[in-house]
Formats: structure tokens, sequence, C-alpha cells
């Protein structure tokens, strides 16, 4: 009894923990193929141009990070069934053990019982005691045993309910488990189908190297015309600071209590599009063709759709609304001591010194027909002159 005990509250303990594990795997997967539908949905849109170009090499790179997440959750989701079904299994041969044992005990009960089955025998069993504290002794352990054998009884139909129970459950394990090995054998086609397109695309933009060399120049050209911006806002609070005889931004305590709610809300500003995909990180990346060549970016690109509208992150005030060279509008916020910055922006409808809301619009992104359909907002955090990853900041 004590095993079957036992084993139910790890068998308990453990479903527990997997349900946790699982939901987690589930969840991130769930997460994962919400990302793969949505650039399918932006591919589609990209493939519409026949001319290679660098935005579907990055949603093609972004799909198939996104698909090795997901076959890389199935396979823990299989190795954790695979443990479930070695502790199912080995649960089942220890109570299979006991129940046998039980038997055995319960067995010989009977046995012994039919040998002393009349009520003559009990009544010599008791009347053939020494004295009566010894006869009472005598009934006394005949209801035990009575009692025992009842117990007995009771435990072989619970052990064989459990068994029956973890029978079935080390079935529907089994095949869960199969068919998450048949999932995972259509994922790993999937990603063998996107790694041939991307091969080919690359293929394609290898020969454009001239044309990425001149865009990649204009990046750099946009990202020091968006610091130069930020650079005057900074010399502007400057000679306000040196006024009021203080460092940093000159905040009105209205500005400083945004500035510190902004910093509270890390980690969970909404994202400045309603949907998209993150496809060029914060900081130094590798360009994708240009061999030897590495990008600086001082925020991050989200691939969106086309005509999507461009929400402020938090409250603020629009500090600045330009035009960039070759680039479009970029639109900079302050919240306090932090600003945000919207680039490759149209039909922009805010202007400077207008008060913002969070997640109120301020504009639709810019969408390059001639580069693949491309719908990309460049979005920026920093705090005065230090740059932040936006990523580290935006809700998961």
């Amino acid at each position: 009894m004590r095993t079957l005990v036992f084993t139910c509250i790890f068998l308990i303990i453990q479903l527990v923990c997997c349900a946790q594990s699982l939901s987690e795997l589930q969840s991130r997967k769930l997460k994962a193929v919400e990302e793969i539908e949505f650039t399918t949905r932006l591919l589609d849109e990209a493939l519409k141009s026949e001319k290679a170009s660098l935005n579907r090499l990055q949603l093609l790179n972004s799909q198939i990070n996104q698909r090795n997440n997901i076959i890389s959750g199935i396979n823990d989701e299989i190795r954790l069934y695979q443990n479930l079904i070695n502790e199912n299994t080995s649960s089942i041969s220890r109570l299979t053990g006991e129940m046998q044992k039980i038997r055995n005990e319960y067995a010989e009960l009977i046995r012994s019982a039919y040998r002393s089955r009349t009520a003559t025998d009990k009544i010599i069993y008791f009347l053939s005691a020494e004295d009566f504290n010894q006869a009472y002794r005598r009934y006394i352990y005949m209801r035990q045993y009575t009692s025992y054998r009842k117990k007995q009884a009771e435990t072989i139909d619970s052990i064989q309910s459990v068994l029956r129970e973890q029978t079935a459950g080390l079935e529907r394990q089994r095949q869960t488990r199969q068919d998450l090995i048949n999932e995972n054998r259509k994922e790993a086609q999937k990603l063998e189908t996107e790694k041939k397109q991307q091969n080919q695309e690359v293929q394609s933009l290898q020969k454009q190297q001239q044309t990425l060399t001149q865009r990649l120049n204009q990046q750099r050209r946009e990202e020091q015309q968006i610091e130069n911006e930020i650079q005057k806002i900074i010399e502007e609070e400057a000679r306000k600071s040196r006024a009021t005889g203080e460092t940093g931004f000159a905040l009105t305590p209205e500005q400083k209590l945004t500035g510190a709610n902004f910093e509270q809300n890390k980690n969970s500003l909404p994202w400045p599009v309603e949907r998209g995909i993150v496809t060029e990180r914060f900081g130094i990346n590798t360009h994708p063709i240009l061999s030897n060549v590495q990008i600086r970016n001082n925020g991050i690109n989200i691939s969106t759709e086309t005509g999507a509208r461009v929400r402020a992150v938090f409250n603020g005030e629009v500090t600045r609304v330009f035009g960039i060279t070759g680039g479009n509008t970029a639109v900079i916020i302050r919240h306090g001591n932090y600003l945000t910055v919207y680039s490759n922006l149209r039909e922009v409808v805010v202007k400077m010194g207008d008060k913002v809301d969070t997640k109120q619009t301020i504009g639709t992104v810019f969408t390059d027909a001639a580069d693949g359909n491309k719908s990309i907002l460049k979005f920026q955090i920093w705090r005065e002159s230090q740059k932040l990853n936006p990523e580290e900041w935006i809700v998961k």
C-alpha cells in the first residue's frame, strides 16, 4: 500500500511538472507558428516582384530561424514525452511487482481462512485460550485479520485501477510522441524547401553587389542624418541646462515623471506597429550578401504589412518631424530624457510640439514597390546620447 501511495504522489508531481513544461513549449511553438504565418504573408507580397531583393532574403532568414525554433521545440517535446514514457513504464513495473506480492499474500490469507473456515473452528480457537485476556486478544486478532484481508482485496483493486489508467496513459503518450516525430519530419521538409529558396535568393543578389553597396551607403547616410538631428536636440537641451545649472536634459516636473514612467515600462512597451517581425537587430550585423561588410544599426528594422500604421510606444511630445534624403520621413518623440525615433514613414499625421499618447498613430510605413514591396519601420530608442536596444524595451 505504501508503494501505491508513493507511486501516486510521484506520478502527480511528475504530471504537474510535465504539464508546466509542455505548456511553455507549446506556447513558444504557437508564437513561432504565428510569426511564420505572418512572414509568409509578407513573402507573398515580396514575391509579386520578380526581382530578387534583400528584403525577401531577410524575410526568408527570419522564417528559417522560426522554423528552426519550431523544430527545436518539437524535439524538446519529444524528449519530454520520452522521459514521461520511461518513468511511466518504470512505475507500471513497480506497481505490477507490488500487486503480485500483495496477491501472493492475499492468496495465502485465503488458504489460511479456508483451513479454518467453519464457525466450530473459530469457537474452538477462542475456547482453547488459557484465560479471558488471551481469548480477548484472539478475538481482536480475528477482527484485524478479517479487516486486513478486506484491505488487501481493496488494495489489489486500487492497484489494478491505477495500472489500467497508467497503461492507457502510456499508450496515449507513445501515440503523441509518434505524432510529434511525424510533425518534425514535415517541418524538416519545409525547412529544406525554405533553405533552397534562400540559396536561390542569395545567388540572385550576389549579381547585384553594386546596387546593394549603393543602398548600404544610403542607409549609412540616413543613420547619420538621424544622429545629427538627435545631436541638435541634445545641444538645445544642454543650452537650457547650462542656464539652469543642471546637467543632461533640462526637464520640467512633468517631463521627469514621464521619463521615470517610461523607464519603469522596460520590457513592456507596445510595438510601434501592430504586427511585425524584426529582420535586422540592434548593433553590428554582418551583411547577408556583401562579404566582409558589417552594418551598424542604431535600432531595429521591423518588417510589416503594406500601409501599416506606426504608433507612439509611450506618452510624449513630438520633438522633430523631418525628411531624410532618399529615406522618406522620420519622427522623434521625447519621453522625458528618453527619445524614440520612427523612420521610413510616409503620410505623417503629427507635427513638432504635438502631445501624443501611447499607441497613438503618428503615420504609416513607406512601402518600396521597387524593392520587393518592402515595408520596413526603422525604430530606435535613445537615453539622451546613449543608444539603447529596442528589443530590450518592447514587449516580448
